[in-house]
């Protein structure tokens, strides 16, 4: 990831990079952060979202987030939120998706 930040506005937009299996957000020509998952036919299972540390505190976990679950719900996908990060995130927006299948807690 990059670790500088950018004079640009806050150009914010998210990435499906199929061939890594992660959404990347990228603000300006930076990568700020990411969202892995596994896909399989009606089910999306996120498993690590990351920020780099010099973007932090800039809500832009929580825009990956929001990104990446209504990407699942567009697509009719059975969200299961392995990712600690997205499954507090689901927790405290509940109405942004149904169809969510809870894993155990980690």
């Amino acid at each position: 990831m990059s670790n500088h930040t950018t004079d640009a506005p806050d150009e914010r937009r998210i990435v499906d990079d199929e061939s890594a299996r992660r959404y990347e957000l990228f603000v300006g020509d930076d990568r700020v952060g990411y969202s892995a998952y596994r896909r399989e036919p009606g089910r999306v299972t996120f498993t690590h979202t990351v920020v780099d540390p010099a973007f932090e505190g800039h809500g832009y976990g929580s825009a990956i987030a929001r990104a990446v679950v209504a990407d699942a719900v567009e697509r009719g996908e059975t969200i299961i939120p392995r990712c600690p990060f997205i499954r507090s995130w689901l927790e405290k927006h509940p109405d942004a998706a149904t169809g969510i299948e809870w894993p155990d807690a980690p």
